[in-house]
């Protein structure tokens, strides 16, 4: 049984912005895959819940006139992995949404929840942090735009108060426009599970010369992380074996990897390397001894 004490539906992005302003107590539940557990868990006993699934618009995933991508809170992971704007533009991102729980769960789950639950773990945000994402939060006082690596505050726990909403993820034109990039995702199973870490790189290079270069994990720290010390050592990098092996071993100094049930600390900071590596020489098309 879920303990719901009241549930609302809002019907317009302004109709929810008020509802949440005059009710200290309510919670958004949009595609409710954590949500609804926490319900049945107890943890969010007598829960009063307000809807958003038939706001108009925050399901879109659009390119505007300035090359700029927009991904609406309300998008699903399937919406994510058959986007035709995202499959043209950041492919990769679309491969990362189907690693995605099973295909009820990716049908129902969103973008905008699986960001704003603040889990290390959560698979858009690993790849969001390496696109520089932006995010838009609206409340009735107005709107703000924050830095993703901003909005994460700990294990969690993100910069969003009761009364606000994020309602748009916003990816620069800049921040894909000629780079590649790829997800990899370890885990104990090969679908449907959490991962144990999860690593993205995005990176621009000329075959030659690696150009540009962004690292993210999850489940490495207790927040998604960027590896910036690895990503400086690879700017104006020689593509070489040696080199990008050097590099991985520069992303552990970036993350404060744990034991816990799923994996050690040394065992993490060996995926972080490992996978950082693998996934860089696949994108400079060198291929591993």
């Amino acid at each position: 049984m879920f303990d719901i004490s009241k549930y609302y539906e809002a019907k317009t992005l302004k109709d929810a912005l008020k509802y949440l302003s005059e009710n200290e107590e309510a919670k958004i539940i949009a595609g409710g895959t954590d949500v609804l557990i926490r319900v049945r868990e107890g943890k969010l006993a007598g829960a009063s819940l307000m809807g958003i699934s038939f706001i108009e618009g925050l399901n879109d995933i659009t390119k505007d006139t300035k090359g700029d991508i927009h991904i609406g809170p309300m998008a699903s992971f399937t919406d994510l992995e058959t986007s035709e704007v995202i499959k043209e533009n950041m492919p990769y991102f679309a491969i990362a949404g189907g690693t995605m729980g099973g295909p009820q769960i990716r049908n129902i789950s969103t973008i905008g929840g699986n960001v704003c639950n603040g889990a290390t773990s959560a698979d858009a945000a690993t790849t969001l942090f390496c696109l520089n994402a932006k995010l838009k939060i609206e409340s009735v006082s107005g709107a703000k735009t924050v830095d993703i690596q901003d909005f994460y505050l700990g294990p969690g726990r993100v910069d969003l108060k009761q009364n606000e909403m994020l309602t748009d993820i916003i990816i620069k034109r800049e921040d894909y426009e000629g780079y590649t990039g790829k997800y990899m995702k370890f885990a104990q199973r090969n679908a449907m599970d959490i991962a144990t870490l999860g690593c993205a790189v995005v990176l621009k290079t000329d075959g030659k010369t690696i150009e540009d270069i962004r690292i993210s994990c999850g489940v490495a720290a207790p927040t998604p992380v960027r590896c910036t010390d690895a990503e400086e050592m690879a700017k104006g990098m020689e593509v070489s074996e040696e080199n990008i092996d050097k590099m991985s071993k520069a992303t552990i100094s970036n993350i404060k990897a744990r034991d816990s049930w799923r994996g050690s600390k040394a065992f993490r900071e060996h995926l972080v390397y490992e996978l950082t590596k693998r996934g860089t020489m696949e994108l400079c098309g060198l291929k591993l001894k």
